[in-house]
C-alpha cells in the first residue's frame, strides 16, 4: 500500500486559470503518460483532470519530494518554466499510502467538490481510469484499488443523503413546477434567454414540453435558445403586444427592478381567468409584487428555492460522518484483500514449478527406473503422482491465506 502515490492540483489551492495549464487533452495523454511512466519507471499510472483538480494517480516506490514532482512534471512535457515551478511545488498535494487511498475515496464520494454531494465527479473518475487502462498505462494494484473505489462511492450515494436533495436552484423550481401538475402540453412564455432559462427549458424539453415561445432583450441572443426548443423568438419591447396566452411564465432577466406590473400581466392573460404558473429566478424578482397580490397564481420565486437550496447543503453537510466511517470501514476491508492478492500473484508460480519438478523427476532423475514397471505399477505411480501434485500445489496456498488472517486479526486487535 505504501507504494500508492498521488500528486494533485486542485480548486482549494490553485487558482483556476494556473490548473487550465495542467490539464492534458486527451490526444495528447496516452503519449504523455506513457512517456511519463518510461522516464520515471513507474509501473501504473492514471490521470483525473476536471474543471476543478488535476490529480496524477500512481503506484511505485517513489518518494514525493520537490525534486521528483518537478521531474514529473517535466517528463508530462508540461514545460513549467522555472520561476512557475517553484509557485507549483508550493500548491501541490502530495498523498502516500493509506492517505493517498483515503484521498481518492473522498474525491470519488464527492466530499472534496466544489459542491459536495454531486455524482459526477465519480464518472468522471471512471471514465478516466478507462481511458488509462486502454492505453495499457495501469495494472493491477490500481484495477483492484478502482473497484474498491466504486463500491465505497456507491455505498454513499445510496446509504447516506449526501446526494439526495438538490442544491440548484433550477433544479429545486423544476420540482415545484412539476408539483403543480401542469396539462400534457401547457403553453409555456419565457421571458429572458440567459443561462438560468436555458437550464431550467431543458429540463422541460427532456420531459416532451414544446409549446415555448421566447422574449428576450435582443432576438440575437435569443436564437441559440429559440433553435434548441425549436421555438418563436421575439424582442422583449414587443411583450406589451403578445396575445399567444400562456400557462406557465417562466421569467428570468437582469432587470434592476420588475418589468411585470399589474397592467403588463393583465394584458399577457388575453382574458383568461384560471390560475397560472409564474417562475420568477430573477433578483431582483421580475414579477411585480402587485401581480402576485391581486391575481391567482402558483408563484414560484428565487428566494424561497434559495432558501431551500441552502438547508439542503447543510443536510449534505450533515452527512460527511457518516460518509467518511463508510470510507473508513471499506479501507480496513480493502487491506486484507491487497495482501491476499499479493500472495496470490507471489503464488502463481508455484504449480508451474511443481509441474516442471514432476516433468524433470519422470523424464530425467528416475527415466531407467520407470522403464524398468509393468504397465500397472507405472499406471498407479502416476495416479500417487498426480494426487500429489495437486495436493502440493493446494497446500502453500491455503498454507499462506491462512497467515494473511492471522496476522491481519493480529493487526485489528
Amino acid at each position: 500500500m505504501k507504494n500508492l502515490k498521488v500528486i494533485a492540483f486542485t480548486h482549494k489551492h490553485v487558482d483556476l486559470k494556473d490548473l487550465g495549464h495542467l490539464v492534458v487533452c486527451n490526444e495528447e495523454l496516452d503519449s504523455r503518460l506513457i512517456n511519463v511512466k518510461n522516464t520515471l519507471d513507474i509501473p501504473e499510472i492514471f490521470y483525473i483532470g476536471t474543471c476543478n483538480r488535476v490529480e496524477f494517480v500512481f503506484y511505485g516506490p517513489h518518494e514525493l519530494t520537490d525534486e521528483f514532482v518537478a521531474q514529473f512534471l517535466d517528463a508530462m512535457n508540461f514545460c513549467v518554466p522555472t520561476e512557475r515551478m517553484q509557485c507549483y511545488l508550493g500548491q501541490v498535494n502530495r498523498y502516500s499510502g493509506v492517505e493517498a487511498l483515503n484521498h481518492l475515496f473522498r474525491i470519488s464520494c464527492s466530499l472534496e467538490s466544489l459542491v459536495v454531494g454531486e455524482k459526477e465527479i465519480l464518472a468522471q473518475i471512471r471514465k478516466a481510469y478507462d481511458r488509462c487502462r486502454t492505453a495499457g498505462v495501469t495494472g493491477d494494484f490500481l484495477r483492484l484499488m478502482m473497484d474498491r473505489l466504486v463500491k465505497t462511492a456507491k455505498e454513499v450515494y445510496t446509504f447516506t443523503s449526501i446526494s439526495r436533495n438538490p442544491i440548484s436552484v433550477v433544479s429545486l423550481a423544476y420540482r415545484k413546477l412539476r408539483e403543480v401538475k401542469l396539462s400534457d402540453n401547457p403553453r409555456i412564455l419565457i421571458v429572458g434567454s440567459g443561462e438560468t432559462n436555458q437550464n431550467l427549458a431543458k429540463y422541460l424539453k427532456k420531459h416532451k414540453y414544446t409549446n415555448f415561445t421566447i422574449f428576450n432583450r435582443t432576438v440575437a441572443n435569443g436564437k441559440n435558445l429559440a433553435d434548441e426548443l425549436q421555438a418563436p423568438v421575439y424582442p422583449l419591447s414587443e411583450l406589451q403586444n403578445y396575445k399567444g396566452g400562456f400557462d406557465v411564465l417562466m421569467t428570468c432577466t437582469g432587470a434592476p427592478e420588475s418589468i411585470i406590473n399589474e397592467e403588463l400581466y393583465r394584458s399577457l392573460l388575453n382574458g383568461e381567468d384560471d390560475k397560472k404558473v409564474i417562475v420568477d429566478l430573477a433578483v431582483p424578482n421580475d414579477i411585480d409584487a402587485e401581480v402576485v397580490a391581486q391575481y391567482p397564481t402558483h408563484y414560484i420565486e428565487v428566494s424561497s428555492l434559495q432558501q431551500i437550496a441552502e438547508k439542503n447543503i447543510q443536510e449534505r453537510y450533515s452527512e460527511l460522518a457518516n460518509a467518511e466511517k463508510i470510507i473508513e470501514r471499506n479501507i480496513k476491508e480493502f487491506l486484507p484483500i491487497l495482501k491476499q492478492r499479493r500472495v496470490e500473484v507471489a503464488m502463481k508460480e508455484v504449480p508451474e514449478k511443481i509441474k516442471e519438478i514432476r516433468a524433470t523427476a519422470l523424464t530425467e532423475v528416475f527415466a531407467n527406473e520407470l522403464e524398468q514397471l509393468d504397465p500397472e505399477a507405472r499406471e498407479t505411480l502416476h495416479k500417487v503422482i498426480n494426487y500429489m501434485e495437486k495436493k502440493y500445489i493446494k497446500v502453500p496456498m491455503v498454507m499462506a491465506k491462512e497467515i494473511l488472517v492471522k496476522s491481519t486479526e493480529a493487526e485489528n486487535n
